[in-house]
């Protein structure tokens, strides 16, 4: 089954974008950014921020993320895979980084969500920002939170407090 990621979530001020791989069978279905219960992105920018996004609903945690600094996109712009792994994609388009970042006049930071992201990413010719891989907020790593969280600090001097 071939599957699709979301339209970017970006403005003038995204400081910091973050890249997922393409999104799982959960956020497919409901439409939404890193929507699986078990995934810990929405805990991990939560406790970054300071802003409780796991409160809110999905269009003001979008709005929120935003109002930080904050972008989402995936890599991979469409793919056939069975399940949720990013083990099983197979048959990838990427999407098209490179035009996206040149719209983005205040990004500072690229940030992988888990090597997937960062193996399928094409070489980002800007080479003034800061490029960051992180553990995957996936329930599939089943790294600890608490350690997964040490690791996503970094993102903290990007995001506006």
């Amino acid at each position: 089954m071939r599957k699709s990621s979301f339209p970017p979530v970006v403005d003038a001020d995204t400081r910091l974008l973050i890249l997922g791989s393409l999104p799982g069978d959960a956020s497919l279905a409901a439409a939404q950014y890193y929507a699986h219960p078990r995934n810990q992105f929405w805990r991990l920018l939560s406790a970054l921020s300071a802003v409780e996004l796991t409160a809110l609903t999905y269009p003001q945690r979008l709005a929120a993320l935003q109002a930080l600094g904050v972008g989402l996109w995936d890599v991979v712009a469409s793919a056939q895979r069975r399940g949720s792994l990013d083990s099983d994609i197979r048959e990838v388009a990427l999407n098209p980084l490179t035009e996206l970042l040149a719209t983005l006049p205040a990004l500072q930071a690229v940030a992988f969500n888990g090597k997937t992201a960062a193996k399928a990413a094409p070489t980002l010719v800007a080479s003034d920002l800061d490029i960051l891989l992180l553990p995957s907020s996936s329930p599939a790593l089943t790294t600890p939170f608490e350690k997964k969280l040490a690791e996503w600090q970094v993102l903290g001097r990007y995001i506006l407090q």
